[in-house]
């Protein structure tokens, strides 16, 4: 039995590092999975352009209820916060990364993160922002803002976050 243990975590060694790297292609933009990571680029830009940092921009954060993808009144005023600061830089493309508490399967979690993030990329198109400056992605319950297994945390961990890219 330990023979066919270490034999098993060999293979399962063997397999991972010999993966290939494999553009995913998914709406306006891609990214490329390594299997643990995933970066997103746009279609019509080099990765090599994209930008890193979110210091020189404040869009804040959007929060949803339990098993939910569904805008609140709060939500909407943040997300017409987040609205008139891209309206008035036109040039500036966003992407949002959707995510989701613990509680869950890891399949839901991903399919619950991109109806939010899809979400707010809609109320955005509607607010006059074009849709070809905002990417989506969910990262499901695999990034969490917080660790813990309480609804403090769970409801941190309950939303979309907005980024420059």
């Amino acid at each position: 039995m330990k023979k066919f243990l270490l034999f098993a975590l060999i293979n399962v060694f063997i397999f991972t590092m010999g993966c290939k790297r494999q553009n995913i292609k998914q709406g306006p933009y891609s990214y490329e999975s390594t299997g643990a990571e995933k970066t997103a680029t746009f279609d019509d830009e080099e990765p090599s352009t994209r930008v890193d940092s979110n210091k020189d921009i404040n869009l804040k954060t959007v929060y949803f209820e339990f098993d939910k993808s569904d805008l609140t009144e709060c939500s909407i005023e943040t997300l017409k916060e987040n609205a008139a600061y891209l309206i008035s830089n036109s040039k500036i493309k966003i992407i949002l990364e959707g995510h989701t508490d613990e509680r869950g399967t890891t399949e839901y979690n991903l399919s619950l993160g991109q109806r939010r993030a899809l979400r707010i990329k809609e109320y955005y198109t509607k607010l006059g922002i074009s849709s070809n400056r905002i990417a989506t992605i969910s990262y499901g319950k695999e990034k969490p803002a917080e660790l813990g297994s309480n609804e403090l945390a769970w409801s941190k961990n309950r939303r979309v976050e907005i980024k420059k890219y």
